[in-house]
């Protein structure tokens, strides 16, 4: 079996049960706790409040305070952006301890922490990127349209309270990429965490309190969707929800913000497609699609390009550099440094994942290798072996819904347009690659995709690039300038230079 993560959790410490509220860390009102099983052992991990109506009210309260009477929204751009320099410098210095946290949350694997996206360095640099916009935040002035001789002119002012919500894939990234643009804009937050992965998260909220942030700019509460997260995607005071997570409970979201007209961003699913013609590199093609699926998060991982359409010229050496990755995968106790993948987070993921392996096998796709639930050390973990599957149609259940999953599935095309006509067919949007070495090819592929970042020959989510989905991958978009006017309201002015304005 999995050798036990609890001589890693005495080793790190700091598994205190507190929630963040108003400058204080504090346990639920009525003292419920959500037990953490590792998803690598199935073994108790540790406890964390859970959150109810009243403990969601209260941090609410406390950021809307903070917001309305207390100094962050009037506080100098420069100083602003010292605050969230200091918090990227202590993320640095204490990059391998929030690893090691996440590590006890979702088991992904501490050799994965060199990976620029799940790494200390974008964690910090999504604060120092961000510490940069408070002072660019400019509005405009603009000439008089008719009458009158006035100045007119727009302001942008911080939206007010955010609640934002993470999952427990990259919980220490997608934190970071909601609250650096919150902060340089001015707004005050309610953080909360993922019941599958808070360690890591609390970690950081202890920096960001380090760092200088004033009492109830940052509040974290810890705990499910029911009854945490919908008490405060309902709450009254809540002037923005960000969310990002699956489209079911997105959709949820949208009904919710309805309510009080809340602004919202959403970053959801996807089904991304890998795009292979023949004249690409095509071992490199089959070996970073095959990783997106099995290393690190296992396919955990919206951005996980799960489709790959490849050309019939190309398929066999596709196919084959594919399962020769996926042999390579390594699973165990993620703090061991020869482990290079992490489990499924939870035994329902774990069913559904299988569940939907079996169904690409009923409607006629060929299963290539993995498709099984890791036996012998490994069973109790959550594992599933890396899958491939070939023969796939775009109608197949595998090739349509997302499976957060080590699954990949080979679509074969004949040419450009049909490529591009399978990729586009999918209620997402979110990535592609396009794998080529034909540079007007790739262009014009680039152009035809409907998705909100595609990739030439590679892939990466920077912190200050724009990232984010078409149709049902969400609404808006995290890192650069996008990001930060999301959490701005514009305001106009109008200041006339005599007696009558018109």
């Amino acid at each position: 079996m999995v050798a036990s993560i609890k001589p890693h959790r005495d080793e790190i410490g700091l598994i205190d049960g507190l929630m963040l509220i108003g400058g204080e860390w504090v346990a639920a009102r009525d003292e419920k706790t959500w037990s953490h099983m590792h998803p690598a052992t199935g073994e108790h991990v540790a406890s964390f409040p859970v959150a109810g109506p009243e403990d969601v009210d209260r941090a609410v309260r406390a950021a809307r305070t903070a917001f309305d009477e207390g100094p962050w929204p009037r506080t100098r751009a420069g100083e602003r952006a010292r605050t969230l320099r200091k918090i990227a410098d202590l993320v640095r210095q204490h990059g391998d301890e929030l690893l090691k946290l996440q590590a006890l949350d979702n088991s992904v694997p501490l050799s994965f922490g060199s990976i620029y996206v799940t790494s200390a360095d974008f964690i910090a640099d999504a604060f120092d990127h961000h510490a940069g916009w408070t002072d660019k935040l400019a509005g405009e002035t603009l000439p008089p349209y008719q009458g009158g001789d006035h100045l007119m002119m727009t302001l942008r002012e911080p939206v007010g309270v955010v609640g934002a919500i993470i999952p427990w894939n990259a919980p220490l990234m997608l934190a970071a990429q909601k609250l650096a643009p919150a902060f340089a804009a001015g707004c005050t937050v309610v953080l909360k965490a993922s019941e599958y992965a808070t360690f890591a998260v609390l970690r950081l909220a202890r920096l960001i309190e380090e760092a200088g942030l004033p009492p109830g700019v940052l509040n974290v509460v810890t705990g499910p969707g029911e009854p945490t997260g919908d008490a405060l995607i309902n709450h009254p005071m809540v002037d923005k929800l960000s969310f990002t997570g699956s489209r079911a409970v997105g959709s949820l979201i949208m009904h919710a913000a309805a309510t009080g007209c809340k602004r919202v961003s959403l970053e959801l699913g996807g089904k991304s497609p890998a795009l292979v013609f023949p004249d690409a590199e095509v071992g490199a093609a089959a070996a970073v699609t095959m990783g997106t699926v099995t290393l690190g998060l296992s396919g955990q991982v919206c951005v996980a390009q799960t489709r790959a359409l490849v050309h019939a010229d190309a398929q066999e050496e596709f196919v084959a550099t594919a399962q020769m990755i996926g042999s390579m995968v390594a699973y165990g106790n993620p703090f061991d440094p020869d482990v290079t993948s992490s489990p499924l987070i939870n035994a329902k993921q774990l069913d559904r994942v299988l569940g939907l392996i079996a169904r690409g096998q009923e409607e006629g796709a060929t299963l290539v290798s993995g498709g099984v639930r890791a036996a012998g050390d490994l069973a109790d973990g959550n594992f599933v072996m890396p899958t491939l599957f070939t023969g796939v149609s775009n109608d197949m259940a595998i090739a349509r819904e997302e499976i957060f999953g080590p699954v990949l599935s080979v679509i074969p095309f004949t040419d450009e347009e049909e490529a591009v006509r399978i990729a586009n067919d999918t209620e997402y949007g979110l990535s592609a690659t396009v794998w080529t070495s034909d540079l007007k090819r790739a262009m014009r592929l680039t152009k035809a995709i409907r998705a909100g970042t595609v990739g030439i020959n590679g892939y990466q989510v920077e912190p200050h690039a724009a990232f984010g989905g078409f149709r049902q991958s969400g609404l808006g978009r995290e890192g650069g300038r996008e990001a930060i006017e999301s959490y701005t309201e514009v305001k106009t002015v109008l200041l006339p230079f005599t007696d009558e304005m018109m």
